[in-house]
């Protein structure tokens, strides 16, 4: 990254700004401004996230805030209700009160002589989740935003429940909001109701994987702040983002494909990152097209900005498997609509255990027709512990591994080998005439690159719960032994196969630990030419219709100042013990201690996650989140230690969680959690 200090305009910061909300609560907010909007007001950015400005995040900002800033704007970093130094308590995600929070932030904005009246809203994950859900309740002063790496369907495509399985990222995320939920203010900046705003913290808390399990079907606690369940409720501009390496490589064309406003999709080979600190890479200069985006629909400029194709995606290179990229090569490609016209949906039977040859657009042709013979599988719950994570960080390294091993707990269909290169863009989709042999049970369909030499990468997968095959606010148990028929999306992809090498299709009835296994293993009969996987071809002579290097390099201002005072610990392992036959996966992400200078803090952040299970019975599925925060500064010395873990019986999941609260090394606060929760067709 090329870090700039020659901005347009000299800019100010205001380290702690309070905003108070209709109910008492003040908010805490970081304000970067040009000096001349002191008489010269300017538009409003605003990012509204629970992740602590004044320390967790404050690199982070200090990169792209003082940037925009510099380009004329008054960017506002607000604490949630209840993080950082935020008055209240954050009891769970995306809740009424935290949106009326946002218009009434967005209010107080417009209405400060610095700003001249107009905001928009941008944020990555959780701050773009807000910046969209806000946008569907129009407030206002609200003229566009720019997300990235978000969702608009809370239940379907999040880390809960995907295709109605629940995914241990579920348990990951509550284990790692039960932490960022309990850390308590700072006393520089709060004074001495820290230690009263903290208990209020501490006493009110619940480990969110309680609320998360006991909604198991899609209900109005999902519908609420999902957005598309109305798209047409969004009025203003969109720029949306995100990579294909992230858990929301979906929700990007889905906007652009039912929204009715202007608007621009971007989608890189990134992880969980903005695109201007994307990796794997190669990053862009994203802040250079947020400027440009925030020029034009804020202050009116005629830049061009709608301009060319309005999807924009990396074009991904056949790689070798790996759990980690620092780099991934390709090109950049550009559709003028989505659904794009160039994309076909090209299906292909499966046939003993081969992707047979296309069909034609009236289903005829090769394989096409007749009752064929019935493939089974009962995978064992060691196939998924190569599948990396549902969202990769890329730290530690979350991607996943060689899928030879998972392949031998799965039903194979390979291809032939590719006479020339096949490129997809967008969602392949599987679809089973099927029967199963246990009233609850679960597909994972993988899609791989396979190089010549064997190696296999995969390009993209999609689960289903069968119970929720037709509905997943009304599932219904199976009948064993009866005949269905199931779609599996793919979550979408672009991606170039080479000549030489074959496309698989893998299909498992565990997916362990990405996913939570049903109650018992379930043999799965997978009947011949009646089930298909349809991809979705761009053609290969199709023109790019974009310059091969349509970004430029990526900017931002120069970070703060910070010293790593211990190292970082990151880990990733699988574990087997053919004496007990136990299996474990062990991660740890430790971002060691680091000192923010200009504050003097002191923070450490410590997230162990554990996922064990006994040979193949699917009840000793097990998985547990560890957090430690700990903040220090002169005298002041305090530390969150959580713990959650979950696990089942055939009927049940049980949550036990611990919270400890630590001031130096005397524990001030204590609270048990013993919950159970029935399965509901799960």
């Amino acid at each position: 990254m090329r870090y700039v200090t020659n901005l347009p305009y000299a800019t100010k910061e205001e380290e702690h700004v309070t905003i108070p909300m209709s109910d008492g609560v003040r908010l805490s907010a970081r304000i970067w401004r040009p000096t001349s909007s002191d008489t010269e007001p300017v538009p409003a950015v605003l990012e509204y996230i629970p992740y602590r400005k004044r320390d967790l995040t404050a690199v982070r900002d200090s990169i792209h805030h003082p940037y925009l800033a510099g380009h004329g704007y008054a960017c506002v970093r607000v604490d949630l209700r209840g993080t950082g130094d935020s008055e209240g308590v954050l009891r769970d995600e995306y809740l009424e009160r935290e949106q009326a929070d946002a218009e009434e932030v967005l209010a107080w904005l417009a209405e400060q002589p610095w700003c001249d009246g107009g905001t928009g809203m941008m944020g990555i994950s959780w701050g773009a989740f807000a910046a969209l859900q806000v946008a569907a309740r129009r407030p206002p002063s609200l003229k566009a935003i720019a997300i990235a790496s978000f969702t608009d369907d809370r239940h379907a495509d999040d880390m809960h429940y995907m295709g109605g399985a629940l995914l241990s990222d579920n348990l990951a995320e509550a284990g790692t909001m039960f932490a960022y939920g309990t850390c308590p203010p700072d006393p520089a900046v709060v004074g001495e109701r820290w230690r009263e705003m903290w208990h209020e913290r501490l006493e009110q808390t619940e480990p969110w994987v309680l609320p998360w399990l006991r909604h198991q079907r899609r209900d109005d606690y999902w519908r609420h702040a999902s957005v598309c369940e109305d798209y047409s409720a969004v009025r203003c501009p969109v720029l949306a983002s995100s990579g294909w390496a992230d858990g929301y490589s979906n929700a990007v064309t889905r906007l652009l494909g039912h929204l009715d406003v202007p608007r621009k999709g971007l989608i890189g080979p990134w992880s969980h990152k903005f695109p201007h600190l994307g990796e794997p890479g190669p990053a862009i200069g994203y802040l250079q097209e947020l400027v440009r985006w925030w020029d034009h629909w804020l202050k009116g400029v005629d830049n061009g900005v709608m301009d060319g194709p309005m999807l924009r995606t990396w074009m991904q290179d056949s790689v070798p498997p790996s759990t980690s990229y620092e780099e991934r090569p390709g090109r950049w490609v550009g559709e003028p609509h989505w659904p794009s016209p160039h994309i076909r949906q090209v299906t292909h039977p499966l046939t003993r255990h081969t992707i047979g040859p296309p069909r034609d657009p009236d289903g005829t042709g090769p394989d096409g027709d007749g009752d064929g013979e019935a493939m089974t599988v009962r995978s064992p719950l060691s196939v998924g512990q190569f599948a990396g994570k549902w969202a990769s960080y890329n730290a530690p390294p979350d991607l996943p591994y060689d899928q030879r091993e998972e392949d031998g707990g799965s039903l194979v269909f390979d291809s032939e080998p590719l006479t020339e290169q096949l490129e997809i863009l967008g969602s392949p989709t599987v679809e089973l005439d099927l029967s199963v042999s246990e009233p609850v049970a679960m597909v994972a369909a993988r899609l791989s690159d396979v190089s010549p030499d064997g190696a296999a990468t995969r390009v993209s997968y999609g689960i289903l719960n069968l119970t929720r095959r037709d509905s997943t606010e009304s599932p219904e148990p199976l009948e064993p032994g009866r005949r269905y028929r199931a779609t599996i999306p793919l979550n979408g992809v672009a991606q170039a196969f080479p000549p030489g090498h074959r496309v698989r299709l893998s299909l498992s009835t565990s997916y362990w630990p990405l996913a939570w296994p049903p109650p018992k293993p379930a043999l799965l009969s997978v009947y011949e030419r009646s089930s298909t996987l349809t991809l979705p071809v761009r053609p290969v002579d199709e023109p790019d219709e974009v310059p091969s290097s349509p970004f430029g390099e990526p900017e931002g201002t120069p970070p703060l100042e910070t010293r790593q005072l211990t190292p970082p610990e990151e880990r990733w392992e699988v574990k087997r013990d053919l004496v007990g036959y136990q299996a474990e996966l062990d991660i740890v992400k430790d971002r060691g201690t680091v000192r923010f200078e200009d504050t003097g803090i002191e923070a450490g952040r410590r997230a162990h996650e554990r996922y064990t299970a006994v040979a193949d019975d699917f009840t000793s599925a097990a998985g547990e989140s560890t957090w430690t925060m700990a903040f220090r500064r002169d005298d002041w010395d305090v530390r969150v230690v959580t713990r959650t873990r979950l696990s089942c019986d055939e009927t049940d999941f049980f949550v036990d969680a611990t919270l400890d609260a630590y001031e130096a090394d005397r524990r001030v606060f204590s609270r048990t959690w013993n919950e159970k929760v029935p399965r509901d067709l799960l």
